[in-house]
């Protein structure tokens, strides 16, 4: 880990997104909670709570961070599902890796739930979309989402 000792806290945050191409009827099913092992919207939303609450557990040169807040928000399209997780806090270093880590497990929890209706999504679109708090803030153009989760 590199050392943060010297550094200030700063107000930091940090948005991941990710997308689930799936057919139609596997979006409609993930999007009314009608999937034989339940709803896989809260509990998708619950697991990646809990991943970005053990970032520094499972990457291993992440420091552990304080945060103040976890958000998971979803915008269903004809062919995908795109999943957000916004991470606010106060520390000496960023959230980018507890908010790509969010996303990445919120996914593959989603793709747990479904894949016995459709073996043929695809998890793509991992990024961070936006980070602010630290040396250098960042943010891509028109992401619609972000008024929403922020």
């Amino acid at each position: 880990m590199i050392d943060i000792t010297n550094k200030k806290e700063t107000k930091r945050l940090a948005i991941a997104s990710a997308a689930i191409y799936a057919g139609k009827n596997t979006i409609a099913k993930v999007k009314t909670g009608r999937l034989v092992k339940g709803d896989a919207l809260i509990t998708a939303k619950t697991a990646a709570i809990l991943a970005v609450k053990k970032t520094q557990n499972l990457i291993p040169m992440c420091h552990p961070v304080k945060t103040n807040f976890i958000g998971i928000n979803y915008k269903f399209n004809n062919d995908s599902i795109q999943i957000y997780c916004c991470v606010r806090g106060s520390d000496k270093t960023g959230f980018e890796m507890e908010a790509l880590t969010g996303v990445s497990i919120c996914a593959l929890t989603i793709y747990d739930m479904a894949k016995s209706i459709d073996n043929k999504m695809v998890i793509s679109d991992i990024r961070l979309i936006k980070k602010s708090g630290g040396k250098r803030d960042f943010s891509l153009k028109n992401n619609d989402l972000l008024t929403t989760i922020l």
